[in-house]
């Protein structure tokens, strides 16, 4: 049994990936109306963002994990269209974001009841769709497992990425001093805009001698890494002792040399995580602490999603083609309804 308003469409628009490879292989198609079952939510998505593990899913670099949907889309708002007879919380009509397993690409999306959040008051769809894959990748990686804690300071790599931008608010309007890297001048201007108290041209300065300056030799005790690769070893003289480096992506590669003796005895910890394979359990325990603890910054304004560029849900491929550009600066979202 599903509760609805009224009857939906036999079919919805979707974009797939009709076969691995370049951004044109993102095609328009059509696809039967899902059915939620126990525990979801079918969501009518009026925006969906686009993210970095789409275009890998899209290469084929990115399996989908098994029981997800195929189509590319970690993330949605838009309005509940039909919930499970055993969903509580939501009703059918309320605005809402969700995080996905799959298939935010599309006119209607399902989504696990406790992935699924209230539009933050005073954000747009547009808005509330840049919000769940980066704030439950940040808030899972930076103060679950970074254990970021009240006076410590952080830096991110890629400050002005999605990822960046996110991490950069959050952890600035939770009080903490943030530094960030990024690869052009109008990038670092835009971290430090947001609340980085130094942005790092990496192209033009070394960030583990900048870290070293600016903190008095002492160095920073969270570093949230999407490099990898040779980033690693300074990354761990960048730490302060009992310091933890977190890997959420190696876009500089998958293997490091690490000096062991320098991570014993200076307590150092190394850690990471993928989020899209987690089960819902664990998802909707980040959620739960994400409208705790961040949805009051967001609707007091201290937290608000960088938007870079729309396009309409047909153009997924010219969406796909800026973002592997890193040209952007925040988030990029397909425009659906």
């Amino acid at each position: 049994m599903t509760a609805q308003t009224s009857p939906l469409p036999a079919e919805f628009d979707c974009i797939e990936i009709t076969t691995p490879g370049a951004p044109e292989v993102l095609k328009p198609a059509r696809r039967p109306m899902p059915v939620p079952a126990s525990g979801e939510v079918l969501i009518q998505v009026h925006a969906a963002g686009v993210n970095r593990p789409d275009v890998l899913q899209r290469i084929g670099r990115y399996p989908v994990p098994p029981g997800a949907s195929d189509l590319p889309g970690l993330e949605v708002a838009g309005v509940v269209a039909a919930i499970a007879a055993d969903v509580t919380r939501w009703k059918v009509g309320d605005r809402v974001c969700a995080l996905t397993n799959g298939g935010g690409y599309a006119t209607y999306c399902m989504a696990p009841a406790g992935s699924v959040l209230p539009v933050p008051d005073g954000l747009s769809m547009v808005q509330a769709a840049a919000i769940p894959e980066t704030f439950f990748t940040v808030w899972s990686n930076v103060f679950d497992r970074g254990q970021l804690s009240p006076g410590e300071t952080f830096m991110v790599q890629g400050g002005s990425s999605g990822i960046g931008t996110t991490a950069i608010q959050i952890a600035a309007a939770r009080g903490h001093k943030v530094f960030a890297t990024a690869g052009s001048a109008e990038k670092c201007a835009a971290c430090e805009q947001i609340g980085a108290s130094r942005a790092i041209n990496y192209r033009t300065e070394d960030f583990e001698a900048v870290v070293k300056e600016v903190t008095g030799g002492r160095g920073v005790d969270v570093i949230l890494d999407m490099v990898g690769g040779d980033y690693v070893g300074k990354e761990l003289k960048s730490l302060a002792d009992g310091g933890r480096l977190v890997f959420i992506a190696f876009l500089g590669g998958m293997k490091a040399t690490v000096d062991l003796n320098e991570l014993m005895r200076r307590r150092l910890t190394m850690t990471g995580s993928t989020l899209r394979p987690r089960d819902n359990a664990f998802k909707a325990s980040v959620a739960a602490s994400l409208e705790r603890e961040v949805w009051p910054l967001v609707a007091a304004g201290r937290v608000k999603p960088v938007i870079h560029a729309t396009f309409p849900l047909a153009r997924a491929c010219d969406a796909h083609a800026l973002m592997e550009t890193s040209a952007h600066i925040g988030k990029i979202v397909l425009e659906v309804a």
